[in-house]
């Protein structure tokens, strides 16, 4: 990982944080600031943290820590659902292995005092290791004032929720059909059970429901019964229905008919029996029609769908006839019957299907008094109103149910079907449809008070609220709210014996008030409060509470009351005014709403349906607002395969391995850095976070290492330790600091408007870029500077107390603190910027930058810690859009040069004539001409020419047409606009180029409809040119090499070094001055490393071939050298000492050469 552990630091950082309680101490230096707030949804306990939830989390730490750093207060605190289905299916796990029985019966046996004394103690199992987790992946949140759904005092703000609702009629009791899951027991509700679909084999069986005689039909029907008779000719005439429910038959009681289909009478050769059905239906009796006309005909006779109303059948069985004899077992009519599925009729039982539930009750076959069949027992299995099969489960007693209506001759088609199935998310078991007996809270009719909340929120991506979220608003039913459980919030319904008289209770107080209970109730879980009762205000007796508990995401919709106790921890509260705590201004929500709605909430695109929904439900009915502002909706994290992560599957890293690894900072980047925040998958890859390590992590802290190198070279020259001076800038002219300085308040200006908008998907590579343009463009360009010239290797000027060199040594010293300000201000600013993201490295960087910080800065602020100071404040003063637009135009260049280098497998070592750039912005041209050097020296090319004139270098222009775009857009007019493209001028392409638009046969093209392309025309000249294009601009390089550049390059950087030892030893142009060299043996044998005679020799040819390199190079370039070296240039066979001006050892190209300045 190179010089630098990166999870052994974090560590250390960690243990710092701890040290000096950082969380706790941000928190008390923001506590008198405005307030931000933060909601965070409760996760379960029961496992431990996977990626889903680090995600999650690190949304949940980057943006708190954003605005806590922008000088707001934010408040954390970690909550944890606590009660429901999972840690009920321990519970059962143990139950079952210990007793043999499960759920109800289990309960009935041991008791729900003992069933919920055993929840509780494992509800919180993984606690530790959640908060381990969490704190090692850098989050800070207060996990020791965690809300927890089953307090009291959580439990009993949900029933105040509760009751508000109650008051304003939004509550009702019912019978609906739900998704039910037999292996918990309980209803789900839809959104629940919209989580988790399988692929399935299922029967689908097509059952006989034969005509009952004319006699015994209604007078109304009698004609459309004698039509079907006659046309049959004595045969038996039958209804068909085709089904995958085949556990559903025992109870049906009617079929359903398209009122304006067309039913046709089809005879069956083989069982010579009449079926009425849909003519899309016969592809299920025979498969292909077309090759089975010789098993079936078809009658001429047709029936539409409205004739067969009213139509009495007979039974498939006798278990409810006696029930339903007068209302049931005849043919209603509905819309909802599909052509394409089944043979056009549907099979009514009302208490498996919705639609049935509806239109049975609709039509009268069932109602309050007569309510549907429904022989099945909490776990799914028949009673002993269905003999036949009582004690099987639904699923399981499928094939008896076929294989007895196959021997009562009722089975007309058999066969199976793979089809999309839901299954209960949380025991993964098949889901019935099944009406239960529920406490409903209204949500249908405040849909548009829903939608015009949403309106008000915003959130990231857009595309969350304005399709999936919209559509699930659009689209919601009422809510089922009551789950028949144990450990759970009890519903605080109390209700007489004929569920007449209902008494809500909104508080513990009232509890009392009303049941004349003197005793505590310091808990109100259901072995607490199920014995106390209410007397009846009615004459009715004793009311008691009903069995039913919270669907927990009531609770977690409630967390924003619930999690603080509103309304009873609030001032102002008063328990004797019904309405204390529903108004904004007066009692409670006085300080409540100077709170809510809260600024920010996230999670994943699962809680769209989950507690999204419940808070917004919940909100809008309290207040008519949404609980929240902005909400923030990730992705889901799959395994690298593309599949869900699995423990069993063993398809993804755990998660602590992985930050053991790589360290926290590196996988939180990863996770940010990716398409999960903007709502979509990710598949993780641990080579990601690695690539985070080795691309962003190691630069960043490069940087900041070159920089302490530098400020401790600075200190062995000067004796000066180096003090960051902001005001320092004001003297400072280099383009090179004027361009970083300023991108970094450009880069400071975008993080702030972005992330008022949390769009981290945007913020996060705009803080990369700015890594990268420090460490791969400033220093890199800057490293001479930043060193001193030449750092260690710097000249050592020797005057003998002749000349002034004061001057210029104070004028290089100045360069460098420049240099060195404007490195350390962009890296401080850098890890201040990137402590939300990074809280690590961030912290550790700033840590070792801070003692370089003035006092005044110091004194201002808690320096221990980047956490501690303020996000940094944009400095006006800096901007300079023209030098970050000359800068980002050079990039451009250096960046084509560089392709062109790489095309041509050329290294940068190899000096290169010439470089071409054509650009028809003569701006852009001038821009790039300030910076030449930089592209001269970068690029190691000696010529750079700026020019408009394509033509001269045979550029060339073709425009090619998306094809698959112009046809989709265009249709037949695409041939004619892609044969006129050919006919376009370059002015037309130029205009297209510059404009990103272009009319052609009267119709705009885009960039999604043409691609141009650039080339040279080939030619002699033009054969060593390599080309390479971005947008406007096109380079040319000359990758010929030519072998006079490799002296004239050698004999730059000579000249160069004679120059800077000239300026130190202060002198000035006139002065004239002879040079001495000698050629040093390589570095290896200086440093003695050369002790055999073999090396010796081998390192003397060395410095004999680079002497003569040297000597040739004298020669040819001599006329480089006049002014430098006025009195000529000398090579010495010895060291000379008298007549020394300056000396310098420099390095130069791989060849060491001492230089010498000698007086004439």
């Amino acid at each position: 990982m190179g010089s630098i552990n990166f999870p052994a630091e974090e560590e250390r950082v960690l243990n710092t944080w701890n040290d000096i309680n950082a969380f706790h101490r941000q928190l008390e230096l923001t506590k008198d600031l405005p307030p931000y707030v933060f909601y965070d949804g409760p996760p379960f306990a029961t496992g431990t943290p996977h990626y889903g939830h680090l995600l999650a989390s690190t949304i949940k730490d980057i943006i708190p820590r954003y605005w806590s750093m922008r000088g707001r207060y934010v408040e954390r605190r970690f909550g944890w659902d606590t009660h429901g289905v999972p840690i009920e299916q321990i519970i059962d796990k143990k139950l079952q292995e210990e007793l043999g029985v499960r759920g109800r019966a289990a309960v009935d046996q041991i008791g729900i005092k003992e069933y919920n004394r055993r929840c509780r103690e494992v509800v919180l199992t993984y606690a530790n290791e959640w908060r381990k987790t969490i704190g090692r992946v850098g989050r800070w949140i207060d996990f020791d004032r965690d809300y927890q759904t089953m307090h009291p005092s959580f439990m009993e703000s949900c029933w105040w929720v509760f009751g508000q609702l109650y008051k304003k009629g939004l509550v009702y009791h019912g019978a609906r059909v739900l998704p039910y899951s037999t292996a918990l027991n309980t209803p789900l509700s839809k959104s629940e059970a919209s989580e988790e679909y399988k692929d399935v084999q299922d029967p689908a069986i097509t059952v006989s429901f034969p005509l009952l005689p004319i006699e015994e039909q209604p007078e109304g029907v009698r004609q459309s019964v004698q039509k079907a008779l006659d046309a049959a000719q004595g045969k038996n005439v039958n209804f068909v229905a085709w089904t995958t429910t085949p556990w559903t038959l025992p109870s049906n009681v009617a079929l359903c008919a398209h009122p304006d289909y067309e039913y046709l009478l089809v005879l069956d050769k083989e069982s010579d029996n009449i079926y009425i059905m849909l003519e899309a239906g016969l592809k299920v009796l025979y498969k292909d029609p077309k090759k089975a006309k010789d098993k079936f005909q078809t009658l001429p006779l047709k029936l539409k769908g409205s004739e067969l109303a009213g139509i009495r059948y007979k039974p498939l069985f006798t278990y409810f006839h006696s029930q339903f004899k007068d209302y049931g077992f005849k043919v209603l009519l509905d819309t909802y019957v599909k052509q394409d599925e089944g043979v056009g009729i549907v099979h009514q039982s009302p208490a498996f299907g919705e639609d049935d539930y509806q239109i049975s009750w609709r039509e009268g076959v069932i109602n309050a008094d007569r309510q549907p069949p429904n022989p099945l027992n909490a776990a799914g299995e028949y009673t002993s109103e269905v003999p036949d099969f009582e004690g099987q489960h639904v699923k399981a007693a499928d094939k008896n149910i076929m294989k007895h209506l196959e021997g009562e001759g009722r089975v007309v088609r058999k066969s199976q079907i793979t089809h999309r199935y839901p299954h209960c998310p949380r025991s993964k078991t098949p889901l019935i449809q099944r009406a239960v007996p529920s406490w409903f809270i209204k949500v249908e009719q405040s849909v548009p008070d829903l939608l015009s909340n949403l309106e008000k929120t915003e959130w990231v991506p857009s595309m969350v609220k304005t399709g999936r979220f919209h559509q699930w608003l659009a689209s919601a039913k009422d809510w089922n709210v009551s789950r028949n459980r144990y450990w759970g919030t009890p519903l605080p319904l109390w209700v007489s014996d004929d569920m007449k008289e209902i008494v809500c209770v909104s508080s513990v107080a009232e509890l009392k008030k009303l049941s004349g209970y003197e005793g505590e109730i310091k808990d109100l879980h259901r072995d607490s409060v199920d014995t106390i009762t209410i007397p009846s205000q009615q004459g009715k007796g004793t009311l008691k509470r009903v069995e039913e508990v919270f669907d927990c995401w009531f609770e977690s919709g409630s967390m924003p009351y619930a999690s603080s106790h509103y309304p009873f921890a609030y001032p102002e509260y008063d328990a004797s005014n019904p309405e204390s705590g529903m108004s904004r201004t007066e009692g409670p929500g006085k300080e409540f709403f100077t709170k809510y709605p809260g600024d920010f909430i996230a999670e994943g695109l699962d809680q769209t349906r989950g507690w999204f929904y419940t808070l917004s439900v919940l909100g809008t009915h309290l207040f008519n607002t949404f609980p929240y502002k902005n909400c923030v909706v990730n992705g889901i994290v799959l395994a690298e395969d593309g599949k869900k992560m699995s423990k069993s599957l063993k398809n993804f890293p755990d998660p602590m391995l992985v930050i053991d690894r790589y360290g926290a900072d590196a996988l939180r980047l990863y996770l940010i850095d990716s398409p999960v925040v903007r709502g979509e998958p990710l598949r993780f890859s641990e080579m990601g976070v690695k690539q985070i390590v080795s691309g962003v992590l190691l630069p960043l802290w490069n940087s900041y290492n070159f920089f302490a190198q530098q400020a401790a070279l600075l200190k062995k020259n000067t004796n000066t330790d180096f003090v960051f001076d902001p005001d320092i800038q004001k003297t400072n002219s280099n383009v090179m600091d004027r361009w970083i300085l300023a991108s970094t308040q450009s880069l400071l200006q975008y993080v702030n408007k972005e992330m008022e908008g949390y769009r981290l998907y945007t913020v996060v590579p705009r803080l990369l870029k700015m890594v990268d343009d420090t460490t791969n463009w400033y220093i890199r360009f800057n490293r001479n500077r930043l060193k001193g010239q030449a750092g260690s290797a710097a000249p050592k000027a020797t005057t003998n107390g002749e000349t002034n060199g004061a001057s210029a040594a104070d004028d290089e010293q100045t360069d460098t603190l420049h240099a060195l300000n404007t490195l350390y201000e962009v890296i401080y600013t850098l890890v201040r910027a990137l402590a939300p993201f990074i809280p690590f490295l961030s912290d550790n960087i700033f840590q070792r930058l801070a003692p370089h910080l003035p006092e005044s800065m110091k004194k201002s602020q808690d320096a221990r810690s980047v956490h501690f100071v303020g996000f940094p404040t944009v400095r006006e003063e800096l901007f300079d859009t023209v030098v970050e637009r000359r800068v980002s135009r050079m990039q451009k260049v250096i960046e084509l040069g560089r392709l062109c280098r790489d095309r041509k497998t050329i290294s940068l070592k190899t000096p290169l004539k010439t470089l071409v750039v054509l650009h028809q912005d003569q701006e852009f041209l001038d821009d790039v001409k300030t910076l030449q050097g930089y592209i001269l020296e970068e690029l190691n090319v000696r010529d750079l020419v700026l020019t408009t004139e394509e033509a001269k270098y045979g550029v060339e222009y073709s425009v090619m047409a998306d094809v698959k775009s112009l046809g989709m857009k265009f249709k037949k007019d695409a041939a004619k606009i892609k044969a006129a493209l050919p006919k376009l001028s370059k002015d037309d392409i130029h205009t297209y180029l510059s404009s990103g638009s272009l009319t052609v046969e009267g119709h705009q093209l885009s960039s999604e409809d043409l691609r141009v392309q650039r080339k040279l025309k080939e030619s002699k000249e033009t054969a060593n040119l390599e080309v390479a294009v971005e947008g406007e601009v096109l380079v040319l390089l000359d990758s010929y090499a030519y072998p006079e550049l490799a002296q004239e390059g050698l004999a730059r950087e000579v000249l160069n070094r004679v120059q800077r030892l000239r300026k130190k030893a202060g002198l000035v142009p006139t002065d004239d001055v002879k040079l001495a060299y000698s050629v040093l043996p390589p570095a290896a044998a200086a440093n003695g490393a050369a002790t055999e005679g073999e090396k010796d020799a081998n390192s003397e040819v060395s410095r004999l071939e680079a002497e003569r390199q040297i000597e040739d190079m004298f020669t040819n370039q001599a006329a480089a050298f006049t002014k430098a070296a006025s009195k000529g240039v000398q090579k010495e066979a010895s060291p000379e000492t008298s007549g020394v001006i300056a000396e310098e050892e420099a390095e130069v190209k791989e060849l060491r050469l001492m230089l010498r300045l000698m007086r004439v």
